[in-house]
């Protein structure tokens, strides 16, 4: 736990009142050690990219000397791939199908990768409104993933994911990636790409495959640009 409250504040370029209202009302990942409170910067930059909370670039820049470049939504989504009607009544049931169909590595641990993205629900629910959660670890290196990946799910039938709008979720995106810097790039990605109404909308009516990447493409070259 290496960050204070005001080291917090800095980081999200928020202030202090509004890092203790946070607390308060307990939506941020915060630990109190010592009758003071402390925070992880991996979690509270993982945090605020999968709240929309703008982070400054520099927030995410890594300690590790990482070559590999950054991959484009729509790359992550290809590797990740669409699938349609995944069953499950209850967030457990939906992560435990979901995490059968992910396109990863044989070495992976699937029960691992299942009992953290149960422990990611259970520090905050990654509903982001809408019908729409992204299902995402705390920590992607404990993975060991090479390539990253976002997964969307459509559910059959939606579930209640206790999102901040109470909106039952059934659309679910999955996002595996092996830095945190990669991590956080993708989660910004698609909290930007959700705004989009245009992609927004193909997802609500679960559009085609191919609907899917041509809008998630448009988006990406609008923001390119």
């Amino acid at each position: 736990m290496n960050l204070g409250v005001k080291d917090a504040a800095g980081l999200l370029s928020v202030s202090e009142k509004t890092i203790y209202r946070w607390i308060k009302q307990e939506i941020v990942p915060a630990y109190k050690i010592n009758e003071q409170y402390r925070f992880n910067r991996a979690e509270l930059l993982e945090w605020a990219t999968s709240r929309r909370i703008s982070v400054p670039p520099e927030a995410l820049d890594e300690a590790e000397a990482s070559t590999q470049p950054l991959p484009t939504a729509t790359s992550a989504l290809e590797s990740g791939g669409i699938f349609y009607r995944i069953d499950g009544r209850k967030r457990r049931e939906v992560l435990e199908n979901v995490v059968r169909h992910l396109r990863l590595p044989d070495e992976v641990d699937r029960d691992y990768l299942l009992k953290v993205l149960i422990a990611r629900e259970r520090l905050a629910s990654t509903g982001v409104g809408n019908g729409i959660a992204i299902a995402h670890p705390r920590n992607p290196v404990l993975l060991h993933i090479q390539r990253p990946t976002i997964t969307l799910c459509f559910l059959e039938e939606a579930v209640d994911w206790r999102a901040l709008d109470r909106q039952p979720v059934n659309i679910l995106f999955t996002l595996v990636a092996p830095t945190l810097r990669i991590h956080l790039h993708l989660l910004s990605l698609l909290g930007f790409a959700l705004r989009d109404e245009e992609f927004l909308q193909v997802l609500l009516r679960a559009g085609s495959r191919e609907e899917i990447f041509a809008s998630l493409r448009r988006f990406e070259e609008r923001l390119n640009a």
